[in-house]
């Protein structure tokens, strides 16, 4: 949808309001729909700004569809080193990646060991995970927990390799372990660990995390914030659990998708976080961000620090396109 047609569909919608105020004839039920459709996309819109622009186009204008065939057994076969391979890049003093170059997964070092947000996919977490904590000169024997933000295969593939490997203790929610055990696209399923719930603290010697969770892009995604330091300077991290429409299209799905990120939104707001990552590279600018870390001169900001208001700019970019979208639904 183009910009000028966004900005019409703002303009119906707020002459709709401006009818019912005066007493002139009502729009029709499809224009009336439609006008909201494009009240809320404005909004996102507005939210996101040149800076989150490619979020909001993946959400609000080119939407994933629900999935209408049957789910497919088995992983997918692996593809190329060169197609999925990123080299690990240290973010904060104590915050690293060690994803791929779409799929992400971070390191968190605490003064009892390392916590790993995300595991990614079975064929890439020995290469990334593993080798990349040893390219940073870290010791993946020290890996105590592997938080799995929701449990599709592209996040939770890697799990089970870091139980075997390392006693890694594994924490979903209740509904996203029964997600994974009813996937047959996960072959290598970790085994049933640690349950998250909402509002829990997840201590490991000096760092805390608190979990939230904040069901719409699994019914059991978990969204996450923990204290960082850049040059020991502090800050605080957000982390949007789980982000496409790739779930079975619904009115209330989206309205369960949409209450999550308001809610998350308001957390985010009230904390003050002004870090944000995301399990997907093109979800936080991590494809510019990660190269502008490494070419960093001293004194120059850390890209990933965009403050609080830009933080809770993609939650309300999630939240509104999440209505939007719920308004189509039939």
């Amino acid at each position: 949808m183009k910009r000028k047609a966004i900005i019409a569909l703002a303009a119906v919608a707020a002459a709709g309001v401006s009818a019912a105020i005066v007493g002139a004839p009502a729009l029709g039920q499809g224009a009336l729909t439609n006008a909201a459709v494009g009240s809320h996309i404005a909004t996102a819109q507005a939210a996101a700004g040149s800076e989150d622009a490619n979020f909001f186009r993946g959400l609000c204008l080119a939407p994933q569809a629900g999935p209408t065939a049957a789910p497919a057994t088995g992983a997918p076969a692996a593809p190329e080193l060169a197609d999925y391979h990123a080299e690990p890049v240290k973010v904060f003093d104590n915050l690293y990646f060690v994803g791929e170059k779409e799929y992400s997964s971070w390191a968190v070092t605490t003064s009892a060991g390392i916590i790993i947000i995300d595991t990614i996919w079975s064929y890439s977490v020995e290469d990334e995970i593993v080798g990349g904590l040893k390219k940073l000169g870290l010791d993946p024997a020290q890996i105590k927990y592997a938080l799995v933000l929701h449990g599709h295969i592209d996040h939770v593939g890697g799990a089970k390799y870091l139980q075997d490997h390392y006693g890694t203790r594994v924490i979903m929610s209740e509904a996203d372990w029964d997600l994974v055990a009813n996937t047959p696209r996960i072959p290598e399923r970790p085994r049933r660990d640690l349950v998250a719930t909402d509002g829990q603290k997840l201590t490991l010697g000096d760092t805390t995390l608190t979990l939230y969770l904040t069901p719409g892009h699994t019914l059991g995604t978990i969204s996450v914030l923990f204290p960082v330091k850049d040059h020991g300077e502090p800050h605080l991290v957000a982390e949007w659990g789980g982000t496409g429409f790739n779930f079975p299209h619904s009115r209330e799905r989206f309205a369960t998708y949409m209450a999550s990120a308001a809610r998350f939104g308001g957390i985010v707001e009230q904390s003050g976080a002004d870090v944000l990552i995301a399990n997907h590279t093109n979800q936080d600018g991590s494809h510019t961000k990660l190269p502008a870390v490494l070419s960093r001169k001293s004194g120059q900001p850390n890209p990933y620090v965009i403050g609080n208001r830009a933080v809770t700019n993609h939650l309300k970019v999630a939240e509104e396109c999440a209505h939007a979208n719920m308004l189509r639904e039939k």
